[in-house]
């Protein structure tokens, strides 16, 4: 595979850009603990983008791995999860808020601190989202890679310390032209009482064409006919 971008997200960081159809977009932890939170947008028309609710009940899960796609609300799949070392990632737990880093982490600011402050993954976004054209009103649930959170009868939500080791790594394959958004900032029920600094790699390699045996069109049959509405849709487009 030919490398062609790579970047390191240090603790806090956020990014955001254009991938086009056809790319793998690996992640790698630089330590343990990490977590990297995620969103996906239709580069052509914005108001198409990754959907939580559909994701999940079209694969009949609450986390992420390899073969699970991340769908849009449009019935289409924006990325596949095509490599991953840790077997789980987060859906349900969302991003922090100022309010909650503060409470957790203790109150800073950009005053006082200047890049040492304290981020938190809702401003990351909703910065990164007004350099894409859009608002506030664009936020949704994200993906929280390298983060393991699992539900127990009573409802209850535990995040697991330790899921993460360091050289953990997902790959993502985009299946449409996207707009990625991402954070480094901590998952909302990590618990520890200090802000987690982890940096992760990002890199972007050319991929194949997806062959219709590949696992994350295989896994379902919701996962066939999404990317059926994909291909019919980029036929149509390109």
């Amino acid at each position: 595979m030919k490398k062609i971008w790579s970047k390191q997200l240090k603790p806090g960081e956020k990014w955001s850009g254009n991938i086009g159809r056809g790319k793998y977009i690996r992640f790698k932890a630089l330590g343990e603990d990490a977590n990297v939170s995620l969103l996906l947008y239709n580069m052509y028309d914005t108001s198409e983008r990754y959907n939580m609710p559909d994701t999940l009940k079209a694969q009949y899960t609450s986390r992420l791995t390899r073969g699970n796609v991340l769908m849009s609300d449009n019935g289409r799949v924006l990325a596949g999860i095509v490599e991953d070392s840790l077997g789980w990632h987060d859906t349900i737990t969302g991003y922090t808020t100022r309010a909650m880093t503060d409470e957790k982490y203790g109150k800073t600011t950009y005053q006082e601190k200047q890049n040492e402050w304290l981020r938190c993954g809702e401003e990351n976004f909703r910065i990164e989202l007004v350099r894409n054209n859009m608002s506030a009103r664009d936020l949704v649930p994200c993906v929280n890679l390298f983060s393991k959170v699992y539900v127990e009868e009573d409802g209850s939500m535990h995040y697991e310390k330790g899921h993460c080791t360091e050289g953990a790594s997902v790959t993502l394959r985009t299946e449409m032209d996207v707009i990625l958004i991402v954070s480094n900032t901590p998952n909302p029920l990590n618990p520890s009482g200090e802000y987690p600094a982890v940096p992760v790699i990002m890199e972007v390699y050319r991929a194949p064409q997806t062959e219709l045996t590949d696992k994350c069109v295989t896994h379902r049959p919701e996962n066939f006919r999404a990317y059926e509405n994909t291909w019919d849709y980029l036929n149509l487009l390109h």
